[in-house]
């Protein structure tokens, strides 16, 4: 193997940073790409998910030593997509349609190297306890649903609000580790002290 491969993320999301650093790895750049998150008409949420991961990583221009990855996470309620939501109120009403019942959590990622790319996607069930209204005011007013698709986020204080996953917790969050791991492998990245 030649030079040392350079990971770029392409996500301004901490929340993937950090867990890109339970893997044990920092990123040398941090590049978010600009790319049309809309959805088509009538797309699906897993389909929707799995192209928008690789349209992020076709966005970003690589050098022959870097290595890219993207991630989408989308929350999915029967055929609706629930992305991030555009104020406090959207962020209410997509609390109040997934409260008390089971919801999917679909992240796609996309790991780019030369003008190959490898794909997986982590379908994970959570269920949302029901909402009381203090509850859900509470976690409005905290501004922690801010930036993050169906307007939760697991690892903060909604956990509260979730009994029960089955799935990948770390897909939840933004990566689902153990199937970033082994894209980064597969795309020749050094992980696990293999490198040379």
């Amino acid at each position: 193997m030649g030079p040392r491969m350079k990971l770029v993320l392409g996500s301004g999301s901490p929340r993937r940073r950090e867990l890109l650093a339970q893997l044990g790895l920092v990123p040398s750049d941090v590049r978010p790409p600009d790319i049309d998150e809309d959805p088509r008409d009538g797309e699906l949420p897993r389909p929707y998910c799995v192209r928008i991961a690789r349209e992020k990583a076709q966005a970003i221009p690589c050098a022959d030593d870097e290595v890219v990855l993207c991630a989408d996470t989308t929350v999915a309620l029967g055929r609706r997509i629930l992305g991030k939501p555009a104020d406090e109120k959207e962020a209410a009403v997509f609390l109040t349609k997934l409260s008390g019942r089971r919801h999917r959590v679909v992240t796609a990622v996309a790991v780019k190297r030369g003008d190959r790319i490898w794909e997986r996607d982590v379908v994970t069930q959570v269920k949302m306890k029901s909402l009381s209204n203090e509850e859900l005011n509470a976690y409005l007013q905290s501004g922690d649903w801010h930036g993050k698709a169906g307007g939760y986020g697991i690892q903060g204080a909604a956990g509260a609000f979730i009994p029960w996953i089955n799935g990948s917790f770390s897909a939840v969050v933004g990566l689902p580790l153990a199937e970033t791991a082994g894209l980064l492998q597969a795309a020749g990245y050094p992980l696990y002290g293999d490198a040379p």
